[in-house]
């Protein structure tokens, strides 16, 4: 009986850690390269316009009233292998998107990137296999 224990501890003892990592988010995820022709502010300082790739980070911003842990993340802009700046992105499944985006969603692996009205934000909308990561910068003068 003593066995059985011993062995029962030490088989939960090893899949604790299985299933965190099956859990875990994978890090610094390509999500492309993005060209953006307008000044903009992201993580809170200027983003000059350029081309940056965007990294899809393993962290999860905190989620606001009404979200699910997972409803936010973060990404980086890199430009020269540098991470230059860091915004939160917005996650939005296949199946949701059309209640929440009124305009033209990107083809599956694409993405667009567009002013909203009044040109007071530049919308970075990425569609990566079906989930669509939205971006939202306010626009810098």
């Amino acid at each position: 009986m003593k066995q059985f224990i011993l062995v029962a501890a030490l088989a939960t003892a090893l899949a604790v850690p299985t299933l965190a990592a099956a859990q875990a988010k994978p890090a610094n995820t390509s999500l492309g390269s993005v060209t953006i022709a307008h000044k903009v502010m992201a993580d809170g300082k200027p983003l000059a316009p350029g081309t940056y790739q965007l990294r899809l980070t393993g962290e999860d911003a905190k989620p606001g009233a009404g979200q699910t842990a997972d409803a936010e993340r973060y990404v980086e802009f890199v430009r020269g292998g540098k991470v230059i700046a860091r915004e939160v992105a917005t996650v939005i499944p296949a199946a949701e998107i059309d209640q929440v985006a009124k305009s033209r969603k990107p083809a599956n692996g694409s993405m667009k990137v567009e002013k909203l009205k009044g040109d007071d934000y530049v919308r970075i909308w990425i569609n990566r296999g079906g989930t669509n990561y939205l971006i939202n910068l306010p626009a810098s003068s």
